[in-house]
């Protein structure tokens, strides 16, 4: 009870400011750099050093792969039926194919399953990020009418992100040194991620003009919010998977939309409106809906 009762408030304060006081209108940025340089990085030191390495861990992994695969496919076929332009079709692409593992992920994980299940859904976020730092970038320049596709560019991005670089270092510097003494620095630090990401969450979400976008909407969050989850709870039953690596693989895939994609979607131009209404409307209604997806897959035990 009390971490869905930190998900409402801390949602709720963040709304809150915005609207009834005179913050800047990009405050979030404030909190989610403290998030990506510090809170995330630490929740990659306190449990990728601690995880038992299987097979199994092939799915977290792959999950977003699937996601955005799917998702690519899918609008691709939405937007040739609807004639949508090709700076809308790429903004949905983003925000319907990628999900907000860690935000809105990890803060629901811990409510409905464990804090050491986020070791788990650390794997999901990575291959997520790593997905639009790469494809999503390229989709977006390649929509774009004012930037230019560069390789380097795009490689610069994933190599210079903070949690992808400390997870690089949570696998390889265990080999080598004794990071145990720093687990209690880990773990308060890791802490702060649920109710930082959530205020932040509070601060950006918007639903104005949501009327004149319904059709599009509805495509979308059907697919982020029911289709992409059912794509992998079939993936789960078709090879006979049990235990909690594909329940938080399939409770990943039916997350909302990527923040961080609809915030790419803004910086290109990528019908920053209706990617805006996505993002804000998939994790409002996702509160929801992850509840009957963790009812789905309880029975994968």
């Amino acid at each position: 009870m009390a971490n869905f009762l930190l998900i409402a408030i801390c949602i709720m304060v963040g709304l809150i400011l915005r609207r009834y006081t005179k913050l800047p209108h990009d405050a979030y940025k404030g909190v989610n750099a403290l998030i990506i340089n510090l809170a995330l990085p630490a929740v990659s030191f306190k449990y990728l050093p601690h995880l038992q390495w299987t097979r199994a861990m092939i799915l977290p992994a792959m999950m977003p792969v699937v996601v955005w695969l799917c998702g690519w496919l899918y609008i691709k076929v939405y937007a040739a039926k609807a004639g949508l332009d090709r700076q809308t079709e790429s903004g949905l692409k983003l925000v319907t194919g990628l999900s907000n593992t860690s935000f809105v992920g990890f803060p629901l994980i811990a409510a409905y399953f464990s804090d050491d299940a986020l070791g788990i859904a650390v794997i999901c976020d990575q291959v997520s990020f790593m997905l639009l730092a790469t494809a999503g970038i390229v989709v977006a320049m390649n929509a774009s009418e004012k930037h230019t596709l560069s390789a380097v560019m795009v490689m610069r991005k994933v190599v210079s992100f903070p949690p992808f670089i400390a997870c690089v270092a949570a696998l390889i510097l265990p080999l080598f040194i004794d990071l145990s003494p720093l687990d209690p620095l880990f773990d308060k630090l890791a802490a702060t991620v649920a109710p930082l990401a959530l205020f932040s969450i509070g601060l950006q979400m918007k639903f104005d003009g949501w009327r004149h976008q319904v059709k599009h909407l509805s495509v979308s969050l059907f697919y982020k919010l029911v289709l992409a989850p059912f794509i992998i709870y079939g993936i789960v039953l078709l090879f006979g998977m049990r235990g909690i690596i594909p329940q938080i693989s399939i409770f990943e895939a039916a997350m909302p939309s990527f923040l961080t994609a609809g915030i790419v979607a803004s910086e290109y131009n990528l019908n920053p409106k209706l990617s805006s209404l996505v993002v804000g409307i998939s994790i409002l209604v996702s509160f929801f809906t992850t509840a009957l997806w963790y009812l789905i897959i309880a029975t994968l035990q």
